[in-house]
């Protein structure tokens, strides 16, 4: 695909985000099963069905555009959970898991962060109000996730695996 102008890259875009948003609902179920801690488990439960439902809604913008609901390969997400699933095999201890998971869902929360950051302003800037409303509620839930993880992990999960 060539990309010649704004609304070539916001559809490329969100072609990339699609694809990221499915290999991250394929991914958490093992992230759930390596989790000890049960918010943890709890929180990647939750963020699972969260992006099931992320997943409807940008299905639902690709509607609104008149245009397939296809990924494109999202090289940086795959990295990320490439590097997940290499650190989740190299820890055994149970609490330093728990805090390499919460560490790895940020990463991806923050990547999701960027790019639908990015989505609205394109979406306002080419006058895609639907679509925007559509993506801004996504970045909230993300923005959220993100909160829970970093709250999680300073209240209790990083002092437990460094103890």
């Amino acid at each position: 695909m060539s990309i010649g102008t704004l609304d070539d890259l916001f559809f490329h875009t969100l072609k990339d985000v699609l694809y990221a948003e499915r290999k991250i609902l394929k991914a958490l179920p093992k992230m759930e099963r390596k989790a000890t801690d049960p918010a943890l488990k709890a929180a990647l439960s939750s963020h699972r069905d969260e992006t099931e439902e992320q997943i409807v809604r940008l299905e639902e913008v690709f509607d609104l555009l008149g245009k397939p609901a296809r990924g494109a390969k999202c090289d940086a997400m795959v990295g990320l959970l490439e590097e997940a699933e290499g650190l989740m095999g190299d820890i055994e201890d149970a609490e330093t898991m728990d805090a390499a998971l919460i560490g790895l869902a940020q990463a991806v929360e923050h990547y999701e962060i960027a790019r639908y950051g990015t989505l609205v302003a394109w979406a306002k800037q080419l006058g895609h109000s639907k679509a925007e409303a559509l993506l801004k509620t996504t970045l909230d839930e993300e923005y959220g996730a993100d909160r829970g993880l970093s709250k999680l992990a300073e209240e209790r999960l990083n002092a437990t695996a460094a103890a």
